[in-house]
């Protein structure tokens, strides 16, 4: 199909993931109060979506306690900024198994919960979006898989549809767009759908740009899309993802780096996102045009 360029491009800040990155880069948040205030940094650059997850205050650790969203979320609402709060709903999928001579029990690092569970944070906030990792894969660790049954995913996704927060669709691979549109047919997701295209992740979809346009070419016409990959190739996908026609996402979850050597934040990220998308001939949309877009429902501070 012929790329059709993007002229009105809204940018996602993914604050802090749940990798150990926290000791490769200073800049990479762990409290409550250092993720909201690196979001609102990530906001006043340029971004109208910032997606966070949660840590260990101490540790840096992966964590999923819903009072320390309450509280990232709680800050953002708070602050003299406005930017749509999507938080994750990934977690509470982990399983690690032994070594492939005993692969059972399960061993530290398992962490499978109920949806309920999983959702008990969204729930709470009512986040504008959260997202839904649509599919079950490998990462680049020898033992672990994240664990998204079809009846998990379909059982979280009509809970968001409930509590009236938009799904955002993570998709790693070509099958997860696939399941995704089944579940927009079942009535489980509302159409048009949010996808997030998630590129170079390990074990799922290669950012190369064939591949990329294989997960470009399964998104149905209608639906809102952005796309990410990893490291070195996070902004030069700034361009790829606006020349195939969709949004962007750059943040500490997915690069460390502003060049080497050099760490980054998500305010420079942003910036550098901002003047790649301004350089192409691009508008940056602001918080409010994307509710509109997107069709989302603000909540007030508490």
């Amino acid at each position: 199909m012929p790329l059709q360029m993007n002229r009105k491009v809204f940018i996602t800040c993914a604050v802090t993931g749940s990798g150990g990155t926290q000791d490769r880069n200073p800049n990479v948040p762990r409290s409550p109060e250092q993720i909201a205030n690196s979001a609102i940094a990530a906001a006043k650059a340029g971004a109208a979506i910032v997606h966070c997850h949660v840590r260990d205050p101490e540790s840096g650790a992966p964590a999923r306690a819903p009072s320390l969203y309450r509280e990232v979320v709680d800050r953002i609402r708070d602050a003299e900024v406005d930017v749509v709060i999507n938080l994750t709903a990934g977690m509470g999928g982990d399983l690690t198994f032994g070594p492939p001579s005993q692969p059972l029990p399960l061993v530290e690092g398992t962490d499978m919960v109920s949806a309920e569970e999983r959702m008990e944070h969204v729930a709470e906030c009512l986040p504008e979006i959260c997202t839904l990792d649509c599919g079950t894969m490998n990462f680049a660790e020898a033992d672990y898989v994240m664990t998204n049954t079809p009846g998990m995913l379909e059982a979280m996704g009509r809970m968001m549809t409930e509590f009236g927060v938009q799904p955002e669709i993570e998709a790693f691979d070509t099958g997860h767009l696939w399941l995704a549109k089944q579940l927009v047919t079942d009535g489980v997701l509302k159409s048009p759908a949010l996808v997030q295209l998630c590129m170079g992740v390990p074990w799922g979809a290669p950012d190369d740009l064939n591949t990329f346009m294989a997960m470009v070419n399964n998104v149905p016409a209608d639906w809102n899309w952005s796309a990410f990959s990893l490291g070195r190739n996070e902004l030069p996908y700034v361009a790829a993802a606006i020349l195939a026609g969709g949004n962007v996402r750059v943040g500490l979850e997915d690069n460390l780096w502003l060049g080497k050597g050099v760490p980054a934040t998500n305010e420079a990220l942003v910036e550098r996102a901002v003047t790649i998308i301004e350089t192409m001939g691009a508008e940056i949309m602001g918080p409010q045009a994307v509710r509109e877009r997107l069709q989302l429902t603000k909540r007030a501070p508490r």
